[in-house]
């Protein structure tokens, strides 16, 4: 059997199944663990599959209506994130202005930016908001709306006729997923809203997404990866996904290990 096959044949096993452990996809191919590992670790890597410990999951089994509970969220792919606000953080310029949205990983973002000088920053994340507050020269404003109690997220018309009032140099955008075909997708219609708006009123948009977004399925279409300048992730995208950033004139930053 070719590789080849092996990784389509683990891919619709995983799909039936929703989760498949090492030692049974390497019973059932005859195959040893590690030859295993290193096929999820390329599916993971494809978008195809979700790779955990000990075994893999199908990423169509996440749920595009609801979102994984905030608590979750922050602790998820912590490393890689922190990582990824490294990156972000080392292209903002200091003195600049910001728009920073609604996510863990810009909250990640918050605490890389405090090593620049002089930032002003418009947020409708009250965590953002308070990570931020502690410098005596940056400037914070943080819009009205209604207030998400589930994750500090403000939304709504109030945030909207707020954000719209402000051009800035840089938008730090996080998303929920990214689609094959560079659909830019979350779970809240309202949130999504507020950053269309935040992207229309900014300069550059730097799109900040660890590689499990790749390929994740959520309901509202924000837009498409061709309105970001930037994309920060960790991992190459699957090739597919790749060619469509390339085609779109999008700079892919991978953040260093």
């Amino acid at each position: 059997m070719t590789v080849n096959l092996r990784h389509e044949q683990i891919v619709e096993l995983i799909n039936d199944q929703g989760f498949t452990t090492i030692e049974s996809l390497a019973e059932h191919f005859n195959v040893t663990p590690q030859t295993i590992r290193r096929d999820i670790n390329t599916l993971d890597e494809q978008g195809r599959v979700r790779r955990f410990h000990g075994g893999a999951g199908g990423v169509s089994h996440q749920a595009s209506t609801t979102n994984v509970a905030y608590a979750e969220r922050r602790i998820h792919n912590l490393e890689e994130k922190q990582r990824i606000a490294a990156a972000v953080a080392e292209r903002v310029p200091d003195n600049s202005s910001l728009f920073i949205n609604i996510g863990t990983t810009t909250e990640t973002i918050a605490k890389a930016l405090l090593a620049k000088q002089g930032l002003t920053v418009i947020t409708n994340n009250l965590h953002v908001a308070s990570i931020l507050s502690s410098r005596d020269d940056f400037k914070i404003f943080i819009a009205g709306g209604m207030v998400r109690n589930r994750d500090g997220g403000i939304i709504g018309e109030a945030t909207l006729e707020f954000v719209q009032q402000f051009k800035v140099d840089i938008a730090i955008i996080g998303i929920s997923g990214i689609d094959n075909e560079g659909e830019l997708l979350d779970f809240d219609y309202q949130e999504v809203r507020v950053a269309q708006a935040i992207i229309h009123h900014s300069r550059q948009v730097f799109l900040a997404a660890d590689h499990s977004k790749f390929g994740r399925n959520a309901m509202i279409r924000l837009g498409h990866i061709s309105q970001a300048t930037h994309l920060f992730t960790d991992r190459t995208p699957h090739k597919n996904l790749e060619a469509v950033i390339k085609d779109a004139g999008v700079r892919l930053i991978i953040a260093p290990t």
